[in-house]
């Protein structure tokens, strides 16, 4: 039985819905998974706020048309296709999806759309390996801590300096004096 206009209008709306919150599309041939192994795929990609989606080709391909960054994924549209739509966490999406690849050994990798760019395997691994937005963060909150650090440190080495110079002059002035003298004495004795 087939579904009617207003079904696939709705599939269709749904589908521009999820590309217009996705950073990345990622284009799997998912026949031969049961659906207890699709319904474990959808699992592991909720934790990074990413969907997973089957969806009929010419409905993808009605989806992606009008908009430029996803016209690219019209050359993977063949097949029986399930689509990863990456939101928030794409490195952990990835990663969850590579998991999963491993376990079942049933899908296929056919390639992935990103910023209006066709990714194929390699790039969308490098991606993986990108550190994550908390990652970063971290490492640019370390960066700006060594400098306040650095910089609390010289401050401090200021009146530190300053109170030793301080101090100093005195015993200068005291040397200055006795130097003085002397060579005052020197030259009476003389």
């Amino acid at each position: 039985m087939g579904k009617t206009k207003e079904q696939k209008q709705e599939m269709l709306a749904d589908l521009k819905q999820s590309l217009s919150e996705s950073q990345l599309t990622l284009v799997i041939d998912y026949q031969g998974l049961s659906v207890a192994e699709i319904t474990d795929l959808r699992r592991r990609l909720i934790p990074t706020g990413s969907v997973c989606t089957v969806a009929k080709n010419t409905l993808m391909g009605i989806a992606v048309k009008e908009d430029s960054n996803w016209q690219p994924m019209e050359q993977l549209l063949a097949g029986s296709n399930a689509f990863l739509f990456l939101k928030d966490d794409i490195g952990g999406a990835i990663k969850a999806y590579q998991d999963f690849q491993k376990a079942t050994k049933k899908t296929e990798f056919k390639g992935g759309v990103m910023e209006g760019r066709l990714l194929n395997q390699d790039q969308v691994k490098a991606i993986a390996d990108l550190p994550s937005k908390e990652e970063l963060l971290a490492q640019v909150a370390g960066a700006l801590n060594s400098v306040a650090t650095k910089l609390a440190v010289g401050l401090n080495a200021v009146p530190t300096q300053l109170a030793t110079g301080i101090n100093e002059v005195p015993a200068s002035v005291s040397r200055l004096i006795q130097a003085i003298s002397d060579k005052e004495q020197q030259g009476d004795t003389a």
